[in-house]
């Protein structure tokens, strides 16, 4: 006899547990799991301690990522606490910038003018600039007053390029210039008060022939002016022998053996050595603007090269003109020394009179 089968046990149906958290109904990105991890804690010899919910999701949201249940968008849940603090720090850090910002700048235009002796002395920024543009102005002004000074002073004996190239246009005059004033040996004459006895043709140009080495002159034609700005070019040199007290000017013109050579020589009368040596030493620049008047125009030819030079003797001042002919500038074989020291054979006339002025010593017994 057999058994009948059992009927099949029903399985009972049982209720799913409702969730602690439920699921978000809207629509978001995909969610990965709740980590693992204990939601109970042991506490010693006593059950399990059940954790707070709102406790873990704070732990769990410092983690960061996302859970089952946890929200899906906004920004990173923060301790009420800490969010407060860190509001606060921003809050400071915003209102100490501006004010760093404006100590940086008041100190860095505080630095620009901070001039140690004006600040010690009270002064403010601004009086500061006062000062200190007041002060470089005035130097300015004093370092064009002495500029303006200097150009005045060389002025006087200074004559413009433009009025001198305009004279050269129509006078001759020389290119280049030295100048001496006078030696002691012409002590005795040093003041006409003391050699009064004027000039003449015959004791300046007494010697028709002057001869030095192997130079040989020939006077052709001679002068003497009792005024001496009609013996002269050139307003300056004019006013400049007016003022010495020039009386007489002497002039002679010579020509070489040769034909190759042309020599002038003047000599003025003037009222003592100061003033013959003030005048040989302003030629130095004046003679670009004034100069003694060839006797012949012809001899020294406009544009032609020629030297000068000033030699004071007491109260006498003499100029040597010379050149070539030609108006050629002078070559190896043209020697100029000999030519001029050949045409000052004029002053012996000077000499002469030196002798005449020394006194002599009274004979001993």
């Amino acid at each position: 006899m057999t058994t009948p089968p059992r009927p099949p046990r029903k399985r009972r149906r049982t209720s799913p547990r409702p969730q602690e958290h439920p699921a978000p109904t809207t629509a978001g990105p995909a969610v990965r799991p709740v980590p693992p991890g204990p939601r109970e804690r042991t506490t010693q010899g006593g059950p399990r301690e059940r954790r707070p919910a709102q406790e873990e999701l704070w732990e769990r949201s410092s983690q960061g990522g996302t859970w089952e249940g946890s929200p899906q968008a906004g920004p990173r849940v923060q301790h009420p606490a800490q969010a407060g603090g860190q509001e606060r720090r921003a809050t400071a850090t915003r209102e100490r910038r501006p004010a760093r910002q404006r100590e940086r700048r008041a100190q860095a235009e505080t630095d620009d003018w901070n001039v140690s002796w004006l600040g010690a002395r009270g002064l403010s920024r601004r009086q500061q600039k006062l000062v200190v543009y007041g002060g470089s102005a005035a130097g300015l002004v004093l370092a064009l007053a002495a500029f303006m000074f200097v150009v005045s002073m060389i002025g006087s004996d200074y004559v413009p390029e433009q009025d001198a190239t305009s004279a050269v246009g129509t006078q001759p005059r020389p290119d280049s210039y030295q100048g001496w004033v006078s030696s002691k040996v012409f002590a005795p004459i040093a003041r006409r008060a003391d050699n009064s006895k004027p000039l003449t043709l015959k004791e300046v140009f007494g010697e028709k022939t002057l001869k030095e080495g192997r130079i040989t002159l020939k006077l052709t034609d001679s002068a003497l002016d009792t005024g001496c700005s009609t013996a002269v070019w050139g307003q300056a040199l004019a006013q400049r022998l007016t003022q010495a007290g020039c009386l007489q000017a002497a002039r002679g013109l010579y020509v070489s053996a040769d034909g190759r050579y042309v020599a002038q020589y003047t000599l003025f009368n003037l009222r003592d050595v100061a003033s013959a040596d003030a005048l040989t030493t302003s030629l130095k620049t004046l003679h670009r603007g004034g100069w003694p008047l060839a006797l012949n125009p012809e001899a020294f030819p406009a544009g032609g090269y020629t030297e000068g030079s000033g030699h004071a003797m007491g109260h006498y001042a003499g100029l040597v003109w010379i050149g070539r002919a030609d108006g050629a500038e002078p070559t190896a074989q043209d020697d100029f020394i000999s030519l001029a020291l050949t045409v000052r054979g004029a002053e012996k006339g000077v000499f002469r009179r030196v002798v005449t002025a020394t006194p002599t010593s009274a004979p001993t017994s």
